[in-house]
């Protein structure tokens, strides 16, 4: 074989072999897709037939078919309390204003005291001592100082919120390249500089993190302040169906929930994802 062949040929050879892995890897999300699914219904099927066959107690665990029953009843119906949709949105009002005001208080302060040592020196003891505290007990506080309006919910959202990313964004301006401060510095870069281009895109990755799980616990503070004391919301309709002993409505309320928060996680994800494209790709992805 002549070098001429050698050298049209590997080209196509490298794209043969990109194509390839691009078909195995499409092929491995549907066949994790797949198991997924296969999955779900193996747990709705079983828990229907357990429920059915008196395994269980189908009035204290239900089954799937009532609770989807529940669902459908509550979108056709409405609720005790309004439509659907005007629980689910009053619920997850709450948990954005209560997510949007933790993440902006935990990346400034975060950010603050990653920045500056002798505040966090000064504040740090305060911070572990209110993180040590089981934050849920707080939510009857809140009800009495705010009363049974969203303001209740949404301090109840912040403070599950303010920590996890707190601390993320903290760590993350610690963990900055300190050869990138330094250059900055030697190019004259004034702290504010150094804050704005240098530490808060480092710690970018790591406030992201954060804001993963964040959310999932403004939906909890959400819920909670809710389940103590509300005039609507999902966390409403779960004590509603608690107190008549309806076990397919608190089912049906955290089926609705989880949708929420799954939604809620593939649009963060998308975001990163769009934010975050100059990241190179996991090695299992590459593979």
């Amino acid at each position: 074989m002549s070098p001429e062949t050698i050298t049209a040929s590997a080209p196509v050879t490298k794209t043969e072999r990109t194509r390839a892995r691009a078909r195995a890897a499409r092929n491995r999300k549907f066949l994790v897709l797949g198991s997924r699914v296969a999955v779900l219904i193996a747990v709705i099927g079983l828990w229907e037939w357990l429920a059915r066959t008196a395994v269980i107690d189908p009035f204290n665990f239900s089954m799937p078919s009532k609770i989807w029953e529940q669902i459908r009843t509550w979108v056709v119906d409405g609720t005790a309390q309004g439509s659907l949709w005007e629980q689910i949105w009053y619920t997850l009002y709450e948990a954005l204003l209560g997510w949007v005001i933790g993440v902006i208080a935990g990346v400034l302060l975060g950010i603050a005291l990653g920045r500056v040592r002798f505040a966090a020196d000064v504040l740090g003891p305060y911070i572990k001592v209110l993180n040590a505290l089981p934050r849920i007990v707080l939510a009857p506080i809140f009800l009495i100082w705010f009363g049974l309006g969203p303001a209740s919910k949404v301090a109840s959202a912040v403070v599950l919120v303010f920590f996890p990313v707190f601390f993320n964004a903290f760590q993350g301006a610690r963990e900055v390249d300190r050869n990138l401060v330094a250059n900055s510095r030697i190019l004259g870069a004034s702290n504010r500089q150094v804050t704005l281009q240098v530490v808060i895109p480092s710690a970018t990755s790591w406030i992201f993190t954060s804001l993963h799980v964040s959310f999932g616990f403004a939906l909890i503070g959400a819920i909670v302040g809710e389940y103590i004391g509300a005039t609507k919301g999902l966390g409403l309709l779960v004590a509603a169906s608690q107190g008549t002993f309806n076990a397919a409505g608190v089912y049906a309320a955290m089926v609705i929930l989880a949708i929420v928060a799954l939604l809620a996680e593939g649009l963060l994800t998308f975001l990163e994802r769009r934010l975050f494209r100059w990241k190179p790709a996991d090695a299992d992805t590459a593979r």
